[in-house]
C-alpha cells in the first residue's frame, strides 16, 4: 500500500519547503500533496487551516499528515478531519489541548534554551537558503492568541529530531517528544530545515514510517 503525504510547512513558510523532498517520495511510489496556508489571513482560525488542506487533499486514500515546525499546531487536526493512517511531526512543535501558542515557548521550556541569532537555515546550501528566504511570506493569524483546539489523533505517529537543529536542540525535542507524545523521537541529520539540507534523510524516514503502518494493518 502505498501511501499519500499531506505536508505542512512551517511558520512564515510556503509549499515550496518541501519542493526537494517531493520527488523522492513520488520516486518510491508515494503520493505528495504539499499545502499552502492562509498564514498571512490575520483573521485566519486554525480551521480554515484546516479546510485549506482537506480541500486540496478531497478523496485521497491512505493519508500520512506531516507537519513542520509551528505546523504542528495544524497537522493532527488535519489528520483527524481526513482519518489519517498516520501523523508525523518534524521538528515541529507538539501543543497539547488547551494550549496557546504563546504558552507552549513556556511550558515546554523552550524559552530557557540558548538559540543562535540565525538559527533556521545552517546546513542549507546557500542558494536553497536564500530562494528559502526569498519566498518567506507574514505569519498572522486570530488562531495563535487562542487555546489549540485539538487533540492527538489516536493513529500511528511519529516524530523525526534533527540532530543538528539550532532552533529546536536535539535534547529539547527528545524531552518534548517524550513527556508530550510518549513516544521516542526518530533522529535523522540535519538543521531545522532538514528538508532542504537532508531531503533524503526526512523522505527515507518518512518512507520508513509508511511501511510500518502497511505493515500493521
Amino acid at each position: 500500500m502505498m501511501a499519500v503525504f499531506v505536508l505542512i510547512h512551517g511558520g512564515g513558510s510556503t509549499s515550496w519547503d518541501w519542493h526537494v523532498v517531493k520527488p523522492i517520495l513520488e520516486a518510491a511510489g508515494h503520493g505528495v500533496i504539499a499545502v499552502d496556508l492562509p498564514i498571512e489571513d490575520k483573521d485566519a482560525m486554525l480551521e480554515d487551516y484546516v479546510a485549506a488542506a482537506t480541500t486540496k487533499v478531497a478523496d485521497a486514500p491512505h493519508t500520512i499528515v506531516v507537519g513542520h515546525s509551528l505546523g504542528g499546531f495544524t497537522a493532527p487536526l488535519v489528520c483527524d478531519e481526513l482519518h489519517s493512517d498516520g501523523l508525523v511531526y518534524l521538528s515541529a512543535m507538539i501543543p497539547m489541548p488547551g494550549e496557546t501558542f504563546g504558552e507552549w515557548w513556556t511550558n515546554t521550556g523552550h524559552d530557557s534554551e540558548t538559540i543562535p541569532e540565525e538559527p533556521y537555515f545552517n546546513l542549507v546550501p546557500e542558494d536553497l537558503a536564500q530562494q528559502a528566504t526569498d519566498r518567506e511570506r507574514d505569519q498572522q493569524g486570530a488562531w495563535m492568541s487562542g487555546p489549540w483546539p485539538g487533540r492527538h489523533p489516536d493513529v500511528p505517529t511519529l516524530s523525526i529530531l534533527c540532530r543538528d537543529d539550532q532552533f529546536f536542540p536535539p535534547s529539547f525535542m527528545r524531552r518534548q517528544v517524550r513527556e508530550r507524545l510518549g513516544i521516542e523521537p526518530v533522529e535523522i541529520p540535519g538543521g531545522h530545515y532538514a528538508t532542504l539540507s537532508h531531503p533524503d534523510a526526512v523522505a527515507g524516514a518518512l518512507t520508513d514510517f509508511a511501511q510500518q503502518i502497511a505493515g500493521g494493518k
